[in-house]
């Protein structure tokens, strides 16, 4: 293969993604949005959802998607899956570069294989980012716990062996938290100058409290939220099981729950939900956009972070919790160590499993207004001042200035919207966040300060 030729305009960059759709997986998109501004060209490879074309521009972005695999059952299934996925993607690469040579690519793991294609593209002199998501070995473990038989280990070993070699061969690897930094220093031997953490925070100018529609009906409950993927490792029947709990045995007539997202378990959580008694008070709502998003986690009024303690979750960044902050919603979270970092004192922790602890800790936060609005507050706070997605994106722009030799590019700031919530005002914010549910009246006057 030809070495590649530096182009005459902005650099090009292709980012492969393979466990979720673009714009779907916000991350990402975020990343495509802050290297547009910094004024790259930006394609990205993946997975086609429900109604998606298998071309579109958004944005200023080229998105390739293709049909993605059966749905993967054991060993087998995955591995038709990897392999499906791995050959859809390299011949849509070879069509992105025929269209328009990219002098960068970028691999979003799950899972650890495009290294490979990764090494075929740098025969071209094209240089790899390894944006990694997810510690694969760790999602073994936490799915399957420690392999004892022979074929489990030498699985487990394959998985150790795939993150190795994506290790080795990026030129830069890009972290989502220190945890994860650490085990790409330590596992993966690379040098603090070769990983730079980029935490996924969400831009806090677009992500924020917005009013209700004036034609929207006061709330009568409060709302709890869930938002985020539905898989075997994400523990959302927690949510089905704390409600059951609030409703049906504590007897609370001023809850309901709204569920956004999709997975591997959306079916089996929709039919635990009828099994429960839950229709009346719990709300799917699939896949859904940024509007809906913003509409339903303004309405609600603590957010529900339902993953277990296991060997990924507890080192990984959950967007959520993040997410949850923008909007000044309060959550409860399993106490983990990097949720911790991200929700400080946003979030009211309980032991991981503890099902009657998180139902209790939902309550203390429903039942004291005083406390709902001071979380909400330093939620908001703590989300706008240090999680931010800005200078989260000056670093993950940097990356590629420096594998490029371009200056630091200045990322621009957006104009606010006039019907967002003022969270610069502690009277407005107190005001926006009592009227999220239900409040007897001499509470809200107390809470108000009347």
């Amino acid at each position: 293969m030809e070495h590649t030729t530096t182009p005459a305009g902005p650099p090009h960059v292709l980012i492969i993604v393979q466990n979720l759709p673009v714009p779907l997986d916000r991350r990402v998109w975020l990343e495509c949005q802050a290297l547009r501004a910094a004024g790259y060209d930006v394609s990205v490879i993946c997975p086609k959802g429900p109604g998606d074309p298998a071309r579109e521009r958004i944005d200023g972005v080229r998105v390739f998607k293709y049909r993605p695999a059966p749905e993967a059952s054991g060993a087998l299934g995955y591995l038709v899956e990897f392999v499906y996925s791995w050959v859809r993607t390299a011949l849509l690469s070879r069509k992105v570069w025929r269209e328009q040579p990219f002098q960068l690519l970028q691999a979003c793991n799950p899972p650890d294989t495009y290294w490979a294609l990764a090494r075929l593209w740098k025969r071209r002199g094209v240089r790899f980012v390894y944006d990694q998501h997810d510690l694969n070995p760790e999602l073994f473990l936490s799915r399957f716990g420690e392999p004892t038989g022979r074929t489990s280990r030498a699985q487990l070993g394959l998985l150790r062996w795939l993150e190795w070699m994506t290790y080795r061969t990026a030129d830069h690897v890009v972290s989502t938290n220190r945890s994860y930094q650490r085990v790409a220093m330590q596992r993966g031997r690379r040098s603090a100058a070769d990983v730079t953490v980029v935490r996924s925070g969400p831009d806090t100018q677009t992500m924020r409290p917005v009013l209700p529609r004036p034609d929207a009906a006061p709330g009568g409950r409060h709302r709890l939220a869930y938002l985020g993927v539905m898989g075997p490792q994400d523990n959302v029947d927690v949510v089905l099981e704390v409600v059951h709990e609030l409703v049906h045995v504590r007897g609370r007539s001023d809850v309901e729950a709204v569920l956004m997202g999709f997975g591997d378990c959306y079916d089996d959580l929709v039919r635990r939900s009828s099994e429960l008694g839950l229709d009346d008070v719990v709300t799917f709502t699939g896949r859904v956009g940024l509007p809906v998003i913003a509409e339903q986690l303004s309405a609600s009024a603590v957010g529900l972070c339902p993953d277990r303690k296991t060997p990924l979750n507890d080192v990984s960044t959950m967007n959520k919790t993040m997410e949850y902050m923008a909007y000044a919603l309060p959550s409860v979270a399993f106490d983990l160590v990097e949720t911790r970092v991200s929700g400080a004192d946003a979030c009211l922790y309980v032991a991981s499993g503890d099902v009657m602890a998180f139902a209790d800790a939902v309550e203390r936060i429903l039942d004291d207004p005083e406390l709902r609005c001071r979380m909400a507050r330093t939620a908001r706070t703590r989300v706008s001042e240090e999680l931010d997605w800005r200078p989260q994106a000056a670093a993950y722009v940097g990356v590629y200035d420096r594998l490029t030799g371009r200056d630091l590019q200045q990322i621009p700031r957006d104009a606010g919207v006039p019907d967002f919530v003022d969270v610069d005002s502690e009277e407005e914010l107190t005001r926006f966040v009592l009227a999220r549910g239900p409040l007897p009246p001499a509470q809200r006057d107390h809470a108000l300060g009347a």
